[in-house]
């Protein structure tokens, strides 16, 4: 696709986009009675115009119905992590009882290495990347430390359990040889491979399939943190052989603050009750749930990895907004985030072109390793040009200390939103700069 600087260019484009029709599904917020330049869906995802409706379905069925909506509700409660098991097993590349909705992101992480990590005197090491998000960091030490203060070897203190990887000296990302390296490097001590699936601060992809394929190599599980390539990404968990992942659902998947997780669990596993694990009445078998027997016995696949009943309203939103992944189809949304992507990655060239690089932006995220977010470090005042965007209409996301991260979401955002925003970043250069 051959880019302009343009805003005849941008409007033609997205006169042309087969998915510029979903943009209207979705609620902007306003800035000057006009829609804002919203690129923080890699943090928040837009409010689907549906999820009022389904909310509020939910909440009529409450009032007719009381208790009973559990079983009689339109959409009854009793079941309700069925409805998105088809469409949650599409968008990730899974078979249906692989994955569940439960949760929150954190937690279910925790729930899976209870059962993933278990550490031995010989294996006990967690490869991870550098720079995680903080949460990763924070449950894979103190998973560490559990096993440590339980009656476990001093190797498992997270000082000598984590391995964090680092990119070569230079260079901000990771390149797939050496993170494969540091897994042979370690491979008679480790027991997990923990990585996020697209890297929150720089926005790598990162090759899931091949660090699956090393880890089982060395004798180690592979998971990962799926929370910013869940609806971004293509996803093939069960192909790639993933032995577990967990992601979120209020960033690409667009489900509101704080709402629901994912969890996908390898069908080599699915019938592996020996594993431990953390139980709960919702994890056991549906037909025999309310006979309240003594023993807990998991139900096949993800589901007996659950622990309470459905948080419905928040199910509800996830409902609106997967029913708007059906209808786009992930294969065409990557497409156009590819273009899209590719256009503010363009436009930013432009930008250092036409101020001389007075101020320059560099794109830490890799060109082709990537989803729809772009990392942009600039030079010198960068967070008071992210402020001056934001006061200009803009919605990005500063990440301390040099990172403006921006995400052009092929669901909902346009190529003239990315146009338009390079006029507004190439204001605030001249002007801060």
């Amino acid at each position: 696709m051959n880019f302009e600087n343009t805003s005849g260019f941008a409007q033609q484009a997205d006169q042309s986009d087969a998915l510029s029709g979903f943009r209207k599904q979705f609620l902007f917020p306003q800035h000057d009675g006009r829609d804002m330049i919203y690129f923080c869906g890699n943090s928040l995802g837009l409010q689907p115009v549906l999820a009022r409706d389904f909310i509020n379905q939910e909440l009529d069925d409450w009032h007719r119905l009381g208790v009973e909506g559990h079983m009689h509700a339109r959409h009854p409660w009793f079941p309700y992590h069925e409805f998105l098991r088809d469409s949650t097993a599409r968008l990730t590349g899974s078979l249906p009882h692989e994955v569940v909705v439960m949760n929150s992101l954190t937690v279910n992480l925790h729930l899976l290495m209870v059962s993933f990590y278990r550490p031995t005197a010989k294996r006990y090491k967690i490869i991870f990347e550098r720079n995680p998000f903080s949460s990763d960091r924070y449950a894979l030490a103190t998973q560490a430390a559990f096993h440590a203060n339980t009656g476990g070897s001093k190797l498992f203190d997270p000082a000598k359990a984590l391995v964090e990887l680092n990119p070569r000296k230079g260079e901000t990302t990771h390149r797939t040889e050496d993170i494969i390296a540091a897994i042979e490097e370690h491979a008679d001590e480790l027991a997990l491979v923990m990585i996020g699936g697209v890297n929150y601060y720089t926005g790598q992809l990162f090759d899931m399939e091949a660090i699956t394929k090393a880890a089982h190599k060395a004798g180690a599980v592979a998971g990962f943190d799926l929370a910013h390539a869940a609806g971004n990404v293509p996803l093939k968990l069960h192909d790639w052989g993933v032995d577990f992942a967990a992601w979120c659902s209020y960033k690409y998947l667009n489900a509101g603050p704080g709402a629901v997780a994912g969890a996908f669990v390898h069908d080599r596993h699915s019938e592996s009750h020996e594993l431990p694990r953390f139980a709960g009445w919702w994890g056991n078998d549906p037909e025999t749930r309310f006979t309240m027997p003594e023993k807990f016995i998991p139900r096949k696949g993800a589901d007996g990895w659950q622990i309470s009943n459905a948080p419905v309203f928040s199910m509800a939103a996830l409902r609106a907004s997967m029913e708007l992944f059906e209808q786009a189809g992930m294969d065409k949304l990557s497409a156009k985030s590819k273009k899209l992507t590719g256009y503010l990655e363009y436009i930013v060239g432009e930008i250092n072109r036409e101020t001389n690089e007075m101020n320059r932006i560099d794109i830490i995220t890799p060109k082709e390793e990537r989803g729809c977010q772009l990392s942009l470090v600039i030079s010198k005042n960068g967070k008071s040009i992210h402020d001056d965007l934001g006061n200009n209409g803009v919605i990005s996301d500063w990440r301390h200390p040099d990172v403006i991260r921006v995400a052009p979401v092929p669901m909902y955002n346009s190529f003239e939103d990315v146009y338009r925003f390079g006029q507004l970043l190439l204001d605030a250069v001249k002007k801060l700069s």
